[in-house]
């Protein structure tokens, strides 16, 4: 049987641009990361998400494991998702670049799908993007 690795990831900035964070989640190994990227777009923050999160997993299970692992990536972007899953042309250069990297991303693991879920479904990366955003202005205020 093999291993099915789900992970949840939202990205969002507050100002399209503005300050941007991201979310993951790994559900199937109980691991949520958070973190403040700077100024970015909401699409860009979508990307650096799932980029994070594809690279964490890989981390987290080596080189081995994660050939062996089927990734479910679970996102509320749906832009993003359909971009991934070849239903949309990617226009912008940046975005472009980010594809790229996902896809080579994806090669070091056996098989890796895309599914775009109602926002209500993703409250625990979203909830880690505010987090990493909320302390990021708390930081910011105290300086």
């Amino acid at each position: 049987m093999e291993k099915v690795i789900i992970i949840y990831t939202d990205g969002g900035s507050r100002g399209n641009p503005g300050p941007a964070g991201i979310g993951v989640y790994i559900e199937t190994l109980d691991k949520r990361y958070g973190e403040y990227i700077g100024e970015a777009t909401n699409n860009v923050a979508e990307y650096a998400a799932l980029i994070y999160g594809l690279k964490k997993l890989k981390q987290l299970l080596g080189k081995e494991k994660s050939k062996q692992c089927k990734v479910e990536c679970y996102l509320d972007s749906e832009l993003v998702v359909r971009q991934l899953n070849h239903e949309y042309r990617l226009k912008e250069v940046y975005i472009q670049k980010n594809f790229i990297e996902i896809w080579n991303l994806c090669l070091e693991f056996k098989n890796v799908i895309f599914k775009h879920i109602p926002r209500e479904e993703n409250r625990i990366a979203d909830s880690l993007v505010n987090q990493a955003l909320d302390a990021r202005e708390k930081q910011g205020s105290l300086l």
